[in-house]
C-alpha cells in the first residue's frame, strides 16, 4: 500500500500530472475491480448512488485532472463512511 500512498500524494499535489495506470492502481485498491474496463473508460462501483462517481478514462496515457479530483473526493467519502 506504500506505493498507493505515494500516488495519492502526487494526486493531491498535481492532479494534471497523473498517469492513467497509476490512477487505475489507486481505484483498484480502494474500489476493487472495475465493473467496466473494455473501452477507454473504467467504471468503478461505489457503495452510494450518484456523485462523486468513479469513472476514469485514458487520455493518451494520462488521467484527466477533473477525474483525478473526483476519485480523491470518492476516497475521502469512503474513508469518512468507514
Amino acid at each position: 500500500m506504500a506505493g498507493i500512498e505515494k500516488i495519492l500524494e502526487k494526486m493531491v499535489k498535481n492532479p494534471k500530472g497523473i498517469r492513467f495506470q497509476d490512477l487505475c492502481k489507486v481505484c483498484d485498491a480502494y474500489f476493487g475491480e472495475a465493473r467496466q474496463s473494455g473501452s477507454s473508460h473504467r467504471i468503478y462501483k461505489t457503495p452510494w448512488q450518484g456523485d462523486p462517481r468513479v469513472n476514469i478514462q485514458d487520455d493518451k496515457g494520462m488521467a484527466k485532472a477533473y477525474q483525478v479530483k473526483q476519485v480523491l473526493k470518492a476516497i475521502e467519502r469512503l474513508e469518512a463512511e468507514r
